[in-house]
């Protein structure tokens, strides 16, 4: 690590949860290239291996996938003694596990008497405990380790848990409770365990990811209403790229910002701040 530089990743130990889907991907591939060691962790063992290969061979840096999924509080355990058998305890956590299903959603001929409960209950849990276990599991080896190695959890929110955005009431729900956990979290590690692990959260605004793509493009690639209504609200007029995440995410995970915990960080193109007016 270098003294020097309070940006320095090397040779710290990140956990990333979904680190196969689009951000995931490429918060993992960034924290590689700064040095850390990767570890990509989720249920597809062929896309998680497939990953963490293509990142080991894009930045030489030492990568690992584990496989458990982020609702098994024992797969996640596993995980982490595995983890800590071959690389020792985690330093950074990135909770970017997490998604969205039908029927969690409003159609526009639809009203919310017509959510699917377990659709809600489904994204709920994917979404919010998808955080709550890794950080509980993660966070206690980071809490633990009693060596004055600092850590950090990055939990990603949404734009969608700040105010009301149309039809996405259950991941809406899920992502504001995370951004509740990340601030209490961020009191309960600083006051019961010192100033060794701090919790912050990422709050992207609009961009194309697995989830969101057939409601956000034609199946020809072209914008729906509903996306041309998004760019209306967004100041920079147009979606992010999943590697503008990550200036945010490297400040977040290193020294550079160790006096911070609790915030909830928009990186939004101006979205969260547009009256469109």
């Amino acid at each position: 690590m270098n003294e020097n530089n309070l940006y320095d990743l090397a040779g710290r130990i990140a956990v990333v949860t979904g680190g196969y889907g689009v951000l995931g991907s490429s918060m993992a591939l960034f924290l590689s290239q700064q040095g850390a060691r990767v570890a990509i962790l989720g249920r597809d063992a062929g896309r998680g291996e497939a990953q963490a290969a293509e990142i080991a061979r894009a930045t030489g840096g030492e990568t690992l996938f584990l496989e458990a999924d982020v609702l098994d509080k024992a797969a996640l355990e596993r995980a982490c003694e595995r983890l800590m058998a071959e690389w020792g305890e985690p330093d950074i956590l990135i909770n970017a596990a997490g998604g969205n299903q039908a029927g969690a959603t409003i159609a526009p001929d639809q009203t919310i008497f017509d959510l699917d409960a377990e659709a809600m209950r489904r994204v709920v849990d994917l979404n919010f405990m998808g955080t709550v276990l890794p950080t509980l599991v993660f966070g206690q080896a980071m809490a633990r380790r009693g060596d004055g190695r600092k850590g950090s959890i990055i939990n990603i929110s949404s734009m969608a848990a700040q105010g009301v955005i149309t039809r996405v009431v259950g991941y809406s729900a899920s992502k504001a409770a995370i951004d509740n956990f990340t601030r209490w979290m961020a009191v309960e590690m600083v006051r019961k365990f010192g100033e060794g692990v701090r919790v912050n959260a990422i709050a992207p605004g609009f961009f194309l990811t697995e989830q969101n793509r057939t409601l956000l493009t034609h199946p020809d690639g072209s914008l729906t209403e509903r996306s041309r209504d998004i760019l209306a609200a967004t100041p920079y007029g147009r979606f992010g790229e999943p590697e503008e995440l990550n200036g945010t995410l490297g400040w977040l995970a290193s020294d550079a910002s160790a006096f911070v915990t609790g915030v909830v960080v928009p990186v939004d193109g101006g979205f969260s701040i547009f009256s469109g007016v």
